[in-house]
């Protein structure tokens, strides 16, 4: 009895067994719990919870996903460690390895902290720079100088970006790219981003991240690449919320608050600023001299600017339940800039008999502008797989501009010119509808959508002269222009984690409709045209914390309102302004190797060209030995290679970090008859010291430098910057004094930009306010427990060029 009861349950374990896997797969998703985004570079390690030898490990891929492969069946300890991050220890009972060969465990969140490991205390300084398959991420909240600095000053530190001295940002070399706030465009700065960046505080912003390789899902628009700027999203159930006042001298002061609340099922995040630009005296001066015939021009402004701005965001969600999320988000902004200026002018012709043209020219300028978008998500999750979502999106946003300057002319000696108003009002509106699906299979993943865009850009301009029997309209600059542009997309996409090699394939296709209609002359425009952009990723992970990563991608780029405009600005007689509604799409073409090492610091190389033809550029012309115009126009050819070096070290109490970039630029191609071409090294650098003599003190010195800007027709200054900055904290960290002193040595700093052609010689030189002191105080308070819950998807449109105005 005892042999035929052995040999059954012999046979019964044997049957038992056979069914069984020899081994399983392991796959989970692992993120930040503080922002809600997906974590790469995550190191993975299963060990027997018996033996503790390691059985199976793996790093997490861009996107958070992970996979384990041939894990054998028992209780296994999964060990989760990044750098900057809080490690995490998740035990696998025996009873989860079933029948089932592919086990998924869902997500898994890691917290930014410091943490202890038995008497040693280990500090992980959090990197400043984080590499990911198509993008370099800047974590803003682990910059000392984030509390007292602008997003604009904070750019400056960022890799792959340069601000010169008239803060014109630029991506990689390149003026042609997109800003937008948590994946999403803001009509505040799609048509003015110098002024909202000039007034956002830095901390409110998590990170900054620059997406060189934008996948398939974005909008294929921004020749050279993304900026998007990710605020603070982290909540919990409870409440947060931070309070800060900014002054800076002499620019003036500003108020922030933010707050952000969560309650079981739903959650809230918002933030009001106001900020004040006080009376400051701004100086320039114009000169152009022409060959033919030889005429001299030479004016003098001095002018008095001044003006306020308000923006308010907040974001509304109510997790329905763990598979259904529902998301309103909304954003409205307004301000005016001021503007009263005297113009000094002479004019005179090399001939003797000629006499001398002088004027002064007083303008009085007023701008108020208003913006505003809501939105909408709603996403649906799958019981099966976590990472298979499905996503719908709905987004409208309005800007409006209403530009008003009054030109009145005095002590004239040979000019006739009449006093005048000019009146223009631009707005610009866009409706987007969005269906996303995204699929796991496995080691890959698939992503796939449509989207329809529908934008509607209107401009109406008059002008009036004052005749003695009053103001009469000039029907010669009087002006209603419309332009209708409709864009519908289909996007796919392939994700593959191989071992330690991911791939991401793309493919997007976009059919562009446009309608324009000049109201005035009864002309328009008819057309319409399809692009096919493709876009690789590859992303190698090596030992030693080493990944290497490689990109491939076409973009295009779309003239926005403020390049159509046709409204001509005559303001400054002599030096007259105007946008061109004939623009058409630009297509590019860039290549990319990066390179990079963590550890204690962090170290990224990077090499890229860039090539794009009929580029949109600035352009000067002149129309008679009285007058030139500026005014864009599609011209030739631009191509640009780039050298880019990254890093940041902390040794001990000090910690470096450094950003250097070198460029050879191209440019050439016809305009008004001639042959241009320039070409020559553009470089940026920056460097970053800090010391922290203890938790609640910090300093800090900043010095940068960028070699000229190259045009077409000509170049900029070179431009240099430095400060120094003190922080102190109080009370647990929640009441905080920050300090920035920028360029002590010098109160004013002239930077030139200038235009030269065979024709004539043109230059713009201002006078900017160099020295400036900004200090502010913050105050932080609430408990929070877990994160607000966040779309996964959402709408990005970041196809228009608007300028950088």
């Amino acid at each position: 009895m005892r042999k035929i009861f052995f040999v059954t349950a012999t046979l019964f374990s044997v049957i038992v067994q056979a069914r069984q896997p020899a081994s399983y797969t392991i796959n989970g998703y692992v993120g930040d719990s503080s922002t809600q985004q997906p974590l790469g570079m995550v190191s993975l390690e299963i060990r027997s919870d018996i033996n503790r030898k390691q059985v199976a490990a793996s790093l997490s891929a861009t996107d958070g996903r992970f996979q384990l492969l041939q894990v054998p069946t028992g209780s296994h300890l999964l060990a989760i460690t990044l750098i900057g991050y809080s490690g995490k220890t998740v035990f696998l009972p025996d009873s989860l390895f079933k029948q089932n060969s592919t086990i998924d465990i869902g997500r898994i969140w890691l917290q930014p902290a410091t943490g202890n490991l038995g008497e040693v205390i280990v500090k992980s300084s959090r990197p400043l720079i984080k590499q990911e398959i198509d993008r370099l991420s800047y974590d803003v909240q682990a910059d000392p100088d984030n509390k007292a600095q602008t997003v604009m000053e904070l750019l400056r530190k960022v890799p792959l970006l340069s601000v010169d001295g008239d803060d014109n940002i630029q991506l990689q070399g390149s003026g042609s790219y997109r800003i937008f706030i948590n994946g999403k465009p803001s009509a505040l700065l799609t048509n003015s981003p110098k002024d909202a960046l000039r007034a956002m505080p830095a901390s409110v912003v998590q990170k900054i991240e620059v997406i060189t390789t934008p996948p398939a899902r974005y909008d294929s628009e921004g020749l050279a690449g993304i900026i998007n700027i990710v605020l603070n999203k982290r909540t919990d159930n409870g409440y947060n919320a931070t309070i800060t006042a900014r002054n800076s001298i002499p620019f003036g002061p500003s108020a922030t608050g933010t707050g952000t609340f969560r309650q079981n099922k739903w959650g809230a995040s918002a933030s009001v600023s106001r900020s004040y630009r006080v009376k400051t005296d701004v100086y320039s001066g114009n000169y152009r001299q022409t060959y033919d015939p030889a005429s001299v021009f030479e004016q003098q402004n001095f002018s008095k600017q001044w003006g306020r701005s308000f923006f308010s965001n907040a974001e509304l969600s109510f997790e329905a339940d763990s598979l259904n999320l529902f998301t309103v988000s909304g954003y409205i902004g307004s301000g005016i800039s001021r503007r009263i200026a005297t113009l000094n002018s002479v004019f005179g012709k090399d001939d003797p008999g000629a006499e001398q043209q002088l004027y002064t020219i007083t303008n009085n300028q007023r701008t108020p502008w208003q913006s505003g978008d809501i939105g909408f998500n709603y996403q649906r999750g799958f019981r099966k797989k976590t990472q298979q979502l499905l996503t719908f999106s709905y987004r409208y946003n309005v800007f409006v501009n209403n530009y008003t300057v009054s030109s009145r002319i005095t002590d004239k000696t040979n000019y006739n010119g009449p006093d005048n108003d000019q009146y223009n009002r631009s707005a610009a509106k866009e409706n987007t509808l969005q269906l996303d699906y995204m699929h796991p299979f496995g080691a890959a993943s698939m992503e796939t959508g449509i989207k329809v865009i529908l934008r509607s850009n209107t401009s109406r301009a008059s002008v009036y002269n004052q005749e003695p029997q009053g103001p009469v309209e000039d029907p010669g600059r009087t002006n209603d222009f419309s332009y209708q542009q409709n864009v519908l997309a289909f996007y796919n996409s392939w994700n593959w984690k191989i071992n330690a090699v991911t791939v991401r394939l793309g493919v997007r296709l976009e059919h562009t409709l446009i309608d324009a209609d000049f109201k005035t002359t009864g002309t328009g425009i008819n057309r319409q045209y399809t692009n096919f952009t493709p876009v690789l990723s590859l992303m190698r992970s090596l030992s030693g914390n080493q990944t290497l990563t490689a990109g491939f991608s076409s973009r295009i780029e779309r003239p926005g309102i403020w390049l159509l405009n046709p409204f001509v600005d005559k303001s400054n007689p002599q030096l007259i302004s105007s946008g061109n509604p004939g623009l058409k799409a630009v297509q590019s073409y860039q290549g990319e190797l990066g390179y990079t090492k963590t550890g204690k610091g962090t170290l990224n190389l990077r090499a890229s060209y860039l090539y794009s033809g009929g580029t949109i550029m600035n352009v000067v012309r002149i129309l008679s030995d009285t007058l030139t115009e500026t005014t864009y126009d599609n011209i030739g050819v631009n191509s640009v290679l780039r050298l880019n070096i990254t890093g940041n070290y902390p040794m001990g109490k000090f910690s470096v970090s450094f950003n250097t970039g070198a460029f050879y630029v191209w440019v050439k191609g016809p305009y008004n008859g001639r042959f241009f071409s320039n070409e020559g090294i553009r470089t940026n650098s920056f460097a970053s010291f800090t010391y922290r003599p203890g938790s609640e003190w910090t300093f800090g010195a900043n010095i940068g430098f960028n070699r000229r800007y190259i045009t077409l027709q000509g170049s900029s200054d070179d431009y240099y910057y430095y400060s120094v900055t003190a922080g102190k904290m109080w009370f647990d960290k929640r009441l905080s004094l920050n300090l920035v002193l920028n360029n002590f040595g010098l109160k004013h700093y002239s930077f030139k930009q200038y235009s030269s052609t065979p024709d004539f010689y043109q230059s713009n030189t201002e006078h900017i306010i160099y020295r400036n002191f900004n200090f502010s105080l913050s105050y932080k308070f609430g408990r929070l427990a877990a994160g607000i819950k966040k779309n996964k998807r959402g709408i990005s449109n970041d196809d228009v060029n608007n300028g950088g105005k």
